[in-house]
């Protein structure tokens, strides 16, 4: 984990991400971290492989990654930085509040491994504006800059969670 030093950089295995990030499978989007500078920058990689969910639909013959998941790395990788300044992160989300200057230049396919960086430009214990950008090979593949808030983890009841009283009611 980073250090108090916020000039040491440090690295992440996929155990540690899933301590600080809430997502799971399918929809946890950074393998790796091989770079973090607290409160600054974050460097994460994801492997791209063609078992991935969203090729079966996008597309068939012809898999790239959508561009809004590549967004959605780039918010994790910053997620998984800021995350770790929030003192009681097991209580919160950080929710994403706005994309800006989306660009997809190039498309990310099966055997890929994207690189993912991301800076902060703005940051308060409320929220974060950042800055990402993806490449492969050394080749731009998505920028955009990021907005997100910090929320509370409110639990919340799904239909099945419900009572059948209550699940029966709601239904008359």
């Amino acid at each position: 984990m980073a250090t108090e030093n916020t000039q040491t950089a440090t690295t992440l295995g996929i155990a540690e991400i899933m301590e600080i990030l809430p997502h799971r499978y399918p929809f946890l989007l950074i393998d790796r971290v091989v770079e973090l500078v607290r409160m600054q920058r974050i460097v994460a990689i994801k492997n791209v492989s063609i078992n991935e969910l969203f090729f079966q639909g996008h597309f068939p013959g012809y898999p790239i990654m959508p561009g809004v998941l590549m967004v959605e790395a780039m918010a994790q990788a910053g997620g998984a930085l800021l995350l770790t300044e929030v003192p009681d992160r097991n209580n919160k989300l950080m929710m994403f509040t706005g994309i800006d200057q989306a660009r997809f230049p190039a498309p990310v396919v099966p055997g890929d491994q994207v690189r993912i960086e991301v800076e902060v430009l703005k940051w308060s214990r409320r929220g974060a504006t950042m800055r990402g950008k993806a490449h492969v090979d050394g080749k731009l593949v998505c920028e955009a800059e990021i907005k997100c808030q910090v929320v509370p983890r409110a639990a919340r009841k799904t239909e099945s969670q419900e009572t059948p009283a209550l699940a029966g009611a709601a239904a008359e």
